[in-house]
């Protein structure tokens, strides 16, 4: 069977399912937290659904940006030999001591350079904070609560900010980058209020979809495209719950939803 290509775009972004994106930008094709393995049991995770769009169909990638390597939703088994074949990838300091090569570290707030495909320089990628679980959980040796997650905004002359949360369940960690970085244009939030019983008495994780909202809220960005909600059962809460957040906290007309492998461009 021959597969489709994703055709590349000037300035877009798809959601393939769980948090794996893919978005076109500066003339560069990059992917967020790929996973691609089929629907069935990963250790205490399981995963319900498929990609929308499977790794062979997206050509030649550029970048691929890893919040973190410790859990297979966010990088599963084909995530991982997807990524190691990329010319770059982009993660926390302790996940590129584990992937190793082609991986760079990022500790928070720091940058990295990336020359664009359009000829216009560079375009820079920048590590910010997450907090994978509740503020008050107990932390590990490196400061952590559940482990280290990196988030990431996307910057350059020209292009839209794009900021990827990555597993983030902390409003006041959004605060800081909206303080740090205030002219973010889109905010690409992983939701889904992830729930593992074991961990911090079955607290959500990431944001629940009243958290994302307020997310929102606080950066203030023309576009929020939710990722993060479908495709593993772990997460509680879905589309219609973060559809309802949103019509509740009058911040609708942010929110973009459009199905699994279509575009949506990213108009600043």
């Amino acid at each position: 069977m021959t597969t489709t290509r994703l055709p590349r775009q000037e300035c877009a972004i798809t959601v393939l399912g769980g948090p794996t994106a893919v978005i076109d930008i500066g003339g560069l094709r990059i992917v967020s937290d790929p996973t691609f393995d089929e629907a069935g049991p990963h250790g205490y995770l399981t995963k319900t659904a498929g990609p929308a769009v499977p790794e062979d169909a997206l050509g030649a990638i550029d970048l691929v940006l890893v919040s973190h390597d410790g859990h297979p939703d966010n990088l599963d088994e084909r995530g991982r030999v997807f990524a190691r074949t990329a010319p770059l990838v982009i993660t926390g300091p302790l996940s590129t001591a584990r992937l190793g090569p082609p991986a760079v570290g990022l500790a928070g707030w720091n940058g990295y350079q990336v020359l664009r495909g359009d000829g216009a320089g560079h375009l820079t990628v920048q590590a910010v904070p997450a907090v994978h679980g509740p503020e008050d959980g107990d932390r590990d040796a490196d400061g952590n609560v559940n482990c280290e997650v990196t988030g990431f905004v996307l910057s350059g002359p020209g292009l839209p900010t794009v900021y990827i949360s990555g597993d983030n369940a902390s409003i006041r960690t959004v605060a800081e980058i909206s303080r740090r970085v205030p002219d973010i244009d889109v905010a690409v939030l992983h939701a889904g209020a992830a729930r593992v019983p074991a961990k911090f008495g079955g607290r959500p994780l990431t944001f629940d979809s009243r958290r994302a909202a307020a997310a929102a809220a606080v950066l203030d960005p023309d576009l929020v495209i939710p990722a993060h909600y479908d495709g593993w059962a772990h997460f509680s809460e879905g589309l219609a719950d973060l559809e309802l957040a949103f019509d509740e906290a009058g911040l609708t007309a942010l929110l973009r939803t459009a199905p699994h492998g279509t575009w949506t461009p990213l108009h600043r």
